[in-house]
């Protein structure tokens, strides 16, 4: 082998490692969440204060809405303190219409829940960090105030990617 097969070689088997490790998640992900990526996985929604009620019946009334429409197969609701994360899959045939699909759904939102504050999102990595805070929420060990700061946390991501 000469020098030139060699470095070949290498550089072949570094990108093979690199992608391998790229894709690997270090075991960050829940299981819900790794088989949302392949199905329904129809996560409860959720509240970031347990004991408001309101928040919870929320995002209840806001996930059976958004369920309701036909070109959504998969929705995630947290309410937070002041922001509510709607976070939605759009079945196959209907990513073609990605625009009209969220603006029919903030147009919905608004209407139905005026003076509220909706955060909505068809990303698929804003919808799996959804389901893996509202795994975490099921704890009663978790903080209110930790899921709190994740929403903010989330929802900022969102921000950063429009």
């Amino acid at each position: 082998m000469n020098i030139k097969q060699k470095i070949k070689m290498i550089a072949v088997l570094g990108m093979f490692v690199t992608g391998i490790a790229g894709c690997s998640s270090f075991g960050k992900t829940s299981p819900e969440s790794r088989a949302s990526m392949i199905q329904s996985v129809n996560p409860d929604p959720g509240a970031t204060n347990d004991l408001e009620d309101k928040d919870l019946e929320l995002a209840a009334r806001v996930k059976k809405d958004i369920a309701g429409l036909d070109e959504i197969f998969d929705v995630a609701v947290i309410a937070g303190k002041d922001d509510t994360l709607v976070a939605y899959k759009v079945k196959h045939m209907e990513r073609f219409h990605m625009k009209a699909i969220e603006k029919e759904i903030n147009k919905m939102l608004e209407k139905n829940y005026p003076g509220e504050n909706f955060i909505v999102s068809s990303d698929f990595k804003i919808f799996i960090e959804a389901v893996e805070l509202r795994e975490r929420m099921k704890d009663p060990a978790y903080p209110d105030k930790k899921a709190e700061k994740e929403l903010q946390r989330i929802i900022s991501l969102k921000k950063e990617m429009t």
